[in-house]
Parts: C-alpha cells; sequence; structure tokens
C-alpha cells in the first residue's frame, strides 16, 4: 500500500509549485518588407518573404463568376 498524506495541500502551497507552468507569450517582430506584424522567425503570412527573400509566392485571390 502506498503512502497517503495526512493533510489536504493547501492552495497557496499547490499554486506556488504550479506558478512556473503558463503559457508564453510569443515574441512579434515587424516584417523587413511589408512592415506587418508577424511572430519572429516565421515566414510572414502577409508577403511571404523570410530572411530578406520570397519563400511563399502570394497569390491574387482568385473571384470566381457567378
Amino acid at each position: 500500500m502506498g503512502a497517503l498524506p495526512k493533510k489536504k495541500h493547501t492552495k497557496y502551497r499547490v499554486s506556488g509549485r504550479t506558478n512556473h507552468i503558463k503559457v508564453k507569450v510569443s515574441g512579434l517582430s515587424l516584417c523587413a518588407q511589408c512592415n506587418s506584424p508577424k511572430i519572429a522567425h516565421r515566414v510572414c503570412g502577409n508577403c511571404g518573404y523570410y530572411a530578406g527573400r520570397q519563400v511563399i509566392s502570394q497569390e491574387e485571390p482568385t473571384r470566381e463568376q457567378v
């Protein structure tokens, strides 16, 4: 049989232990080409550039004839 706690752990003790476990805010930077905000070290979703070169070609949105 395993060991059981004799008393309940307080909220202060539990939250103090788990206080460092949280979601971190990702760093935002500005794109060098279009100056729109983007996530650091990622391809810009607006223009498709990364590190000064075009990685993803941005196509014009096609408009279907109805």
